[in-house]
């Protein structure tokens, strides 16, 4: 039997505090909807397979972009989304208490290319 169920994001973002841990709110083909609580600097990075949406629930992010031809970095806050290309080179710094969804394939790990101790190979699911 096919599972349908509806998620409230208020009580997924209190079930849990730790910061750049996502966690798989829904599955849609191969594509996941995770929530994030997301706070200080994370890691620099790329995805050399996977698109990354990110979707801010509550705070800000700045998004910082290295590239060969210019440096840069774009901001966004609450109900604003950003689409970081697969190869970008990417590191997002996020004010305390931001709240964010990611949709990206289900097993795309979050710190990309590096191994670092944030690395989180697989989702939790909620």
């Amino acid at each position: 039997m096919i599972e349908l169920r509806k998620v409230s994001l208020a009580s997924a973002f209190d079930s849990f505090s730790e910061t750049w841990s996502p966690r798989i709110l829904a599955r849609a083909n191969e594509f996941a909807l995770k929530a994030a609580k997301v706070e200080g600097e994370f890691v620099w990075h790329h995805h050399a397979e996977e698109d990354e949406i990110f979707l801010v629930v509550r705070g800000r992010i700045d998004m910082h972009y290295r590239s060969g031809e210019a440096d840069r970095i774009e901001s966004f806050g609450p109900g604003e989304l950003l689409c970081v290309p697969r190869g970008v080179e990417h590191k997002p710094v996020a004010e305390a208490g931001t709240e964010i969804l990611l949709i990206e394939r289900a097993e795309t790990v979050n710190t990309g290319n590096v191994i670092d101790s944030a690395r989180r190979v697989d989702a939790r699911p909620m």
